[in-house]
C-alpha cells in the first residue's frame, strides 16, 4: 500500500517539476509541498520551509553543517553561482544520482533536507526572541540634571 500523495501548491507545467515532486512525496510525510517559480527557476517547500529549488535543469536539496559531508562524500555537487566576479556557494546540493530514479532512493536525502530546514528555521526563530527581550531590558534614557532641574 504507497502512502497518499502530499498536498500539492503550485503546481506546474514543468515534467520535471513534477516529476521532482513525486520523488519527495514519501519524505513529505503528507505535509504540503509547493513549487513555485523564482529567480528563473523553482522553489520547492514543505510545510512552509525551503527545502529544495531547481535552478538551470538541475534539481538542489537543502543542506546545513550536519548534513554536508554525507552530499559531498556521495559525489553530490553544491549549487554555485557568480557574483561580482566571485563564485558563491548555497547551502543547497544536488542528490546523488540514482536518487533521481525513484521516491525511496529519494526519500533519504529528502528528510536531510526537511531536517536542515527544520534547523534552520528553530535557530531563526530561537534569535528573535533573544533580540526582543535584549531591547526590552534596555535601559530608559537617563536625565540630564538641566533636565530634572526642569521638571522634564
Amino acid at each position: 500500500m504507497s502512502p497518499a500523495a502530499p498536498a500539492r501548491t503550485g503546481m506546474s507545467t514543468d515534467p520535471f517539476i513534477d516529476h521532482v515532486l513525486e520523488l519527495l512525496a514519501l519524505a513529505a510525510a503528507g505535509a504540503p509541498l509547493k513549487a513555485r517559480r523564482m529567480f528563473g527557476g523553482w522553489g520547492i517547500s514543505w510545510d512552509g520551509l525551503s527545502i529544495a529549488i531547481v535552478a538551470d535543469g538541475r534539481f538542489y536539496l537543502k543542506t546545513d553543517a550536519q548534513t554536508q559531508a554525507q552530499f559531498r562524500e556521495a559525489g553530490c555537487a553544491p549549487f554555485t553561482y557568480e557574483a561580482k566576479g566571485k563564485r558563491m556557494e548555497m547551502s543547497y546540493w544536488t542528490p546523488p544520482d540514482e536518487a533521481m530514479d525513484a521516491a525511496h532512493l529519494m526519500t533519504p536525502w529528502a528528510r536531510r533536507a526537511i531536517e536542515a530546514a527544520l534547523r534552520a528555521a528553530n535557530a531563526k526563530n530561537a534569535v528573535k526572541p533573544t533580540v526582543r527581550k535584549a531591547a526590552a531590558r534596555k535601559a530608559p534614557a537617563k536625565k540630564s540634571p538641566a533636565q530634572k532641574g526642569r521638571g522634564v
